[in-house]
């Protein structure tokens, strides 16, 4: 696997906002959860803590915690100042502004870093990407894709969303995808020829508008199951 992490901005996100993105109720915290594409969120260190399992996978993981949070302070301050220049773009009720959003960003990213050696010698952290992950089938109960798939529409093909989302719905029999617009904040042209796609092989899924917004428009979730 190769990535360059000059090429990455490691954001990531905390357990409210992955509850709030994905619609997580108690119960969906109790299963055995896959957690792709986080980065440096707190998710995992979190569910951790309360006594859940979840494995996080993401490409960033083969980094050092020193190189990953590195680079996050040399681009934090100009991804604040680009949410600055463009207030029309942003919803502010889980985040209270800009600045309220980079405390929340720094915050997580430190609670990523306390955590990660530990989930990496735990096997809580491990360097892999979609679309073909070493996990035996129905190796987890629910599978959660945070702002990878869809997002990243200009640099991922339709090919690869289709195989990703059969991936995890090898490995769990409940997948949740967020968000659905691309990083210009456009709807993911990706959506429907994906759902299209897995219908053909059996797999259901529903579009769930959930109670995160960041993005304009950004409040919804793609469920798949089977």
């Amino acid at each position: 696997m190769s990535v360059s992490l000059d090429k990455i901005v490691p954001f990531g996100r905390s357990l409210a906002e992955y509850r709030a993105m994905f619609n997580l109720t108690k119960a969906d915290c109790n299963r055995p959860i896959l957690d792709c594409g986080g980065g440096p969120a707190s998710f995992n260190a979190e569910l951790t803590a309360l006594g859940k399992s979840v494995v996080s996978i993401d490409p960033i993981y083969q980094f050092s915690a020193a190189q990953i949070q590195q680079r996050f302070y040399a681009c934090i301050e100009d991804i604040i100042a680009q949410v600055e220049a463009t207030p029309d773009n942003w919803v502010w009720n889980f985040h209270r502004d800009p600045q309220d959003l980079k405390r929340h960003r720094i915050a997580v990213m430190e609670m990523f870093e306390s955590d990660f050696e530990a989930g990496l010698a735990g096997d809580r952290y491990r360097p892999a990407s979609l679309p073909y992950l070493a996990f035996d089938d129905d190796s987890f109960d629910l599978a959660l894709c945070s702002h990878l798939l869809f997002l990243y529409s200009d640099l991922l093909s339709l090919e690869v969303h289709v195989q990703s989302v059969l991936e995890l719905c090898r490995l769990a029999p409940e997948v949740r995808i967020f968000p659905l617009r691309t990083l210009t904040s456009e709807p993911s042209p990706h959506v429907e020829p994906v759902r299209s796609a897995l219908a053909s092989t059996g797999v259901e899924s529903e579009i769930v508008t959930v109670g995160y917004e960041l993005q304009k428009g950004g409040n919804q979730m793609l469920r798949f199951w089977c």
